[in-house]
């Protein structure tokens, strides 16, 4: 079977890439991952292994001049984004038929929702660059989070663990109205206390690329999690962990290659 376009090898988020954005920012992993949990609840692809996006048609309003409004994929006002996931992508194509780059520039990205439109400020030269990377890795996705966030000025919000101006500068002037940073300060204390095990994360992010269910992508290795792994372990014919370790990882690697 052909891959789905914008479909990469999608990786998940490793303890070096963490480190390299915490690093970049000033911060801990708690503020990182305040910023991904209230984005993205906290994970770069949908099960399909395509990376999270959000079609915005206001941005393609703009920049096609309002050629191609249809109140769908254009529209002077935002809105209209019907279901997430796949549909998404179904939005995307159809805006992609009329204008390829404006398209491209009028979706957010990853795990971080960084607007095609700010492929600079992310670190890439093109819009087409920036999108290769997000299709790759979490790692490639933070690592762009991060370039944005710097070029933005909005890393010094985020180490001041100022909610109201870090929201105001990443979601826009009606951050309030989302409550967006009651969330964010939400998520913070949340994580200030539990933060995700990158390594079961991953296992539940392959384990739903093979087409089982973990569960949310949340890190913590709970009864789903480790049913799903043990169903793998099953219809596989490798030896049972019963937890996630270095042998199930390695299992779930081999499969997916």
């Amino acid at each position: 079977m052909a891959p789905l376009p914008f479909q990469g090898t999608a990786r998940a988020l490793s303890i070096e890439g963490l480190h390299a954005a915490s690093e970049k920012l000033g911060v801990f992993a708690p503020e990182i991952w305040t910023l991904l949990a209230v984005e993205t609840s906290g994970c770069g692809f949908l099960p399909d292994r395509r990376p999270c996006i959000l079609f915005e048609r206001h941005y393609f309003h703009r920049l096609t001049q309002g050629k191609y409004d249809d109140g769908d994929i254009s529209d002077p006002k935002p809105g209209g984004y019907g279901a997430g996931g796949a549909h998404q992508y179904d939005r995307l194509a159809r805006a992609i038929a009329k204008n390829r780059p404006a398209a491209l520039r009028s979706a957010s990205w990853g795990i971080g929702q960084i607007m095609g439109d700010k492929f600079a400020l992310a670190g890439f030269a093109d819009v087409e660059t920036m999108v290769a990377a997000m299709s790759q890795s979490e790692d490639q996705q933070l690592a762009a989070v991060g370039n944005f966030l710097i070029g933005s000025r909005l890393n010094v919000p985020l180490q001041a663990h100022d909610w109201a101006s870090f929201a105001r500068g990443y979601n826009g002037v009606n951050y309030a109205r989302n409550r967006y940073d009651i969330r964010l300060n939400g998520e913070f204390l949340k994580c200030s206390g539990v933060l995700p095990d990158l390594n079961i994360r991953a296992a539940q992010l392959y384990l739903t690329y093979l087409g089982f269910h973990p569960g949310q992508i949340d890190g913590i290795a709970a009864k789903r999690t480790l049913a799903a792994l043990a169903e793998f372990q099953a219809r596989a014919g490798v030896p049972l962990t019963a937890t996630v370790n270095a042998v199930a990882m390695a299992q779930l690697n081999a499969a997916l290659a």
